[in-house]
């Protein structure tokens, strides 16, 4: 950041008196500009024994599988959110169950918030971030070709919990590590 968004004034990076960290601070105004992580929001979105999986329209990892997800919006709350993703990616209209999952990848700045969710019907089609789509039989599920690791951990997680009412036990990442960049995805 050069400039301030407020006043147009030139930025610099310095510590607030009363703070610990470097921010983007106004020099004529004074406005303070913190940089936090993008909230991701999605759902493992389910009907029966399968599980909607969209193949993703735009990079990164074109052509590769996903669950419905993306950023929040502001004034929006996270379930929201994930029901907003899951009909602008699938027009698919869901009822949320449980939180399942909440991943944080450090390394490109996110926190992922992942639900559990429940087709309220099987009339799906791609939105304008989907090549296709597909109901998958959980054993069918193309795990060679999902986008992200965080999306594999949230179908095992998903399968983990299958047949279990909410609440549900919250997983955070696997062993505590940030996910691996997959190839074509920044390494911010």
């Amino acid at each position: 950041m050069r400039f301030c968004p407020a006043c147009g004034g030139p930025v610099e990076l310095r510590t607030p008196p009363g703070d610990t960290a470097e921010r983007h601070v106004c020099g004529r105004c004074a406005t303070i500009h913190y940089l936090n992580p993008k909230v991701v929001v999605g759902a493992v979105c389910s009907h029966a024994d399968r599980v909607l999986l969209c193949r993703r329209a735009i990079p990164p990892r074109r052509g590769f599988w996903t669950i419905p997800a993306g950023y929040l919006e502001i004034g929006e709350s996270t379930e929201a959110g994930a029901a907003r993703e899951a009909w602008e990616e699938a027009r698919a209209r869901i009822a949320i169950q449980g939180l399942l999952a909440v991943y944080n990848v450090v390394r490109i700045h996110q926190v992922q918030i992942l639900y559990r969710a429940h087709l309220v019907s099987e009339e799906v089609a791609p939105g304008e971030e989907t090549l296709e789509l597909d109901l998958f039989r959980w054993r069918d599920i193309p795990w060679p070709k999902l986008a992200f690791p965080t999306v594999s951990w949230v179908l095992k997680r998903a399968i983990e919990l299958e047949g279990r009412p909410p609440p549900y036990p919250v997983a955070v990442n696997p062993e505590g590590i940030d996910p691996p960049a997959s190839p074509e995805q920044p390494s911010r």
